[in-house]
């Protein structure tokens, strides 16, 4: 379906397509129109934007040796890994409630900003669809990292987790890294549905709930496949260090001097990989000769 309408719009290696040859194969389909902007938009521009069918683009494109990854939008991104989807119906829809829906969010302060722009991360970003040919790529910011393709799908480390909304709007995220959890829909319109409600009592209800790290696995969770990096337990130890030590009697007493005493602090999560036994994989030695 992706790869359909980029060819419906004109999309190819060859060239950019025009905004406006864009805009009258998109108005005609779904009635959305992408606009051209300099770079990210405050909050509220970007929800009135999506609120009123109007998807920003960035001008801007990366250099050959970005390609893969890049923490914030381009051209490429915008264009090549968003647009094409706003020819789908229902995705369409799902993206004007979710700007109808931040519009709202503003009158419930920042946490529920927050909770809301973890919902567009795992989604629109960075989102995975349930098909009968397997796990297939919707999010955006996959689509526009070659690397982040093929380890979204085919890696072990990550963990694949069946989409809930609370879930989903509780779950911190990286942007500076491959994701440690990929939420999986089963349709588009498992996503509309689910923005379409009124977000007031989730906002409520989340309040109640601790913020879930990245890369964890809760017991309610549905499980498509579980991530190789598991944490096995938090460090946080303080060490003492000295560089100098001297033993000496005097007075008939035995003395022992230590100077040049250093402090340091470690905190750390530590993480172990599962067995193949265990869902996970073995980790063997490569073989090397001299």
């Amino acid at each position: 379906e992706f790869l359909d309408a980029t060819e419906a719009m004109g999309m190819g290696a060859e060239r950019i397509p025009k905004f406006t040859d864009l805009n009258a194969v998109l108005k005609d389909s779904t009635g959305w129109q992408i606009i051209g902007v300099e770079g990210l938009l405050p909050e509220l521009d970007f929800f009135e934007h999506l609120a009123n069918r109007r998807f920003p683009v960035t001008w801007w494109i990366r250099r050959p040796e970005q390609l893969d990854y890049l923490s914030e939008p381009d051209l490429f991104h915008d264009l090549y890994g968003h647009v094409p989807l706003l020819m789908n119906p229902v995705f369409a829809d799902y993206m004007q409630a979710y700007g109808q829906g931040g519009l709202r969010a503003q009158g419930f302060g920042p946490e529920a900003l927050a909770q809301l722009t973890r919902l567009y991360w795992y989604t629109v970003e960075f989102g995975l669809i349930n098909t009968e040919h397997g796990l297939r790529i919707y999010g955006a910011g996959i689509l526009s990292s070659k690397g982040e393709c093929d380890y979204s799908l085919n890696s072990p480390a990550p963990n694949r987790i069946g989409f809930d909304l609370q879930r989903v709007m509780s779950t911190r995220y990286r942007i500076d890294t491959y994701q440690k959890t990929y939420f999986v829909i089963d349709s588009f319109q498992q996503l509309f549905e689910a923005t379409f409600a009124d977000f007031a009592p989730v906002y409520g209800q989340l309040t109640e709930r601790v913020a879930v790290p990245a890369g964890d696995v809760l017991a309610s969770d549905t499980v498509f496949t579980r991530g190789t990096n598991l944490k096995v337990q938090d460090v946080d130890a303080l060490y003492a260090q000295s560089d100098f030590s001297e033993k000496f009697q005097a007075l008939g007493l035995k003395h022992e001097l230590l100077t040049g005493i250093d402090f340091a602090q470690e905190k750390k999560r530590v993480y172990a990989a599962r067995t193949a036994a265990q869902g996970g994989v073995d980790l063997t030695k490569a073989t090397t000769t001299a």
